[in-house]
């Protein structure tokens, strides 16, 4: 029997670290050559599946895909691109079978959060009814750590890292210029729906800081906010705000809604930092300086966790090697072991259970006023920051990251429009 090629692909907003789990893959592929052809990756994640655009990652030295494993970003180009439910689009669908089958893959990593895992899901049902089999794997992928099962999502780690870093730092600066000039400085961090990354930046609690944190999960009280901010001001002489995108008002609606949406549906958010400051500033007087982490936050492999990249690269590898053992239609897993010391391993969840389920922050890990996080989260978070995967420096002083050839192999099929 001949032996099937694999494709991979990435999806949604990237990560620090998701260039780790594609070297996880591509490198544990090459290792069984006996079973596995080419690895392909998708140009541009899933619409170069549909658009046939299909890199051969032959063509990378093995140095340079070991050097993913330290660059940020998706080196192979992502997307926001959503497959409708085969009820509404099947064409789309069978294309990916169709471009499958002439390129003879029999292996699809899909590398992203629960959208992804919905497509994967997809994917692997309908190959089995147009009788060209694919083993559909997925890939977990995602800062907001919401997916469900996996004890926590590469991607996670590292953002958590850089939000807590981050928020340490500046609270410092306001802390030194607070007797005669700012007073509150916001941050805002992505999380649309579940407050993971806020958490981390509500860490900074254990190092002196005052800080007041606004979780999606809990209704947004405006005088009750004010008030707690009012009284950390008067004890400490400034305070810090974590406030998460996905914060919304009692009606439902987000303190940063912008009135537009991306191309999976979702609300566009972004600019819920000065709507908090102004708040503030109306009631309260306070001065203040805000900043919106946005892409720096997922982008910063310069402070990656190393426990963070440790993970992904070990999921992409499972992924591979679960494909090998005949495994479909799962994603593999993080199961914590113990938190101190913290230990883990590689589980695995059936994507019927994945897809389209959304894991929010427990409530036990949100203080009871909503403004904090308790002790039981900090045990969750710290060992997903802990520890240093810096990259090598070149002579200028910046870091050395690769930039892959990406090559696309010739098309077999006719054009298809998306």
């Amino acid at each position: 029997m001949t032996k099937k090629n694999a494709f991979y692909a990435q999806s949604g907003g990237v990560t620090a670290v998701i260039n780790s789990s594609a070297c996880g893959v591509i490198e544990t592929a090459r290792k069984h050559a006996d079973k596995i052809g080419t690895v392909y990756a998708g140009r541009n994640g899933i619409i170069g599946a549909l658009t046939e655009e299909l890199i051969d990652t032959r063509q990378e030295t093995d140095a340079t895909i070991a050097a993913l494993r330290s660059t940020p970003s998706g080196a192979f180009g992502s997307c926001r691109f959503k497959l409708k439910s085969l009820e509404q689009n099947q064409r789309e669908y069978e294309r990916l079978i169709e471009v499958f089958k002439a390129h003879n893959i029999g292996y699809f990593f899909y590398n992203g959060g629960g959208d992804s895992a919905d497509t994967c899901y997809k994917v692997s049902q309908l190959s089995e009814k147009m009788g060209f089999p694919v083993q559909a794997i997925h890939v977990p992928k995602t800062v907001d750590n919401d997916l469900p099962i996996t004890d926590n999502c590469p991607g996670f780690g590292s953002v958590a890292k850089y939000i807590a870093v981050s928020t340490l730092e500046a609270s410092y600066d306001v802390r030194s210029m607070a007797a005669t000039s700012t007073k509150i400085f916001v941050i805002e961090v992505m999380g649309r729906h579940a407050g993971w990354i806020a958490a981390a930046g509500a860490l900074v609690e254990d190092y002196g800081i005052p800080v007041v944190t606004l979780f999606p999960e809990i209704e947004f009280d405006q005088d009750k906010f004010l008030a707690s901010v009012d009284e950390k001001v008067k004890e400490h002489g400034y305070c810090t705000i974590v406030v998460s995108e996905g914060c919304h008002w009692p009606d439902g609606k987000f303190l940063a809604e912008q009135g537009t949406r991306d191309s999976f549906g979702h609300a566009q958010l972004g600019g819920a930092a000065p709507v908090v400051a102004n708040l503030i500033k109306d009631a309260l007087g306070y001065k203040y300086h805000w900043a919106v982490a946005d892409y720096l936050q997922r982008a910063a492999r310069h402070l990656a966790s190393a426990s963070d990249v440790e993970q992904a690269y070990a999921l992409g590898k499972a992924a591979v090697e679960k494909a090998l053992e005949g495994k479909n239609s799962i994603m593999p897993t993080v199961v914590r072991d113990s938190s101190s010391p913290y230990k883990w391993h590689i589980g695995e969840a059936p994507l019927s259970e994945v897809a389209n389920v959304e894991k929010m922050m427990p409530m036990d890990f949100i203080t009871e006023d909503g403004f904090g996080i308790t002790d039981k989260c900090k045990e969750y978070l710290y060992p997903l920051i802990k520890g240093e995967s810096y990259p090598t420096y070149d002579d200028n002083g910046m870091p050395e990251y690769v930039t892959l050839k990406n090559a696309i192999v010739d098309k077999k099929l006719p054009p298809f429009e998306l």
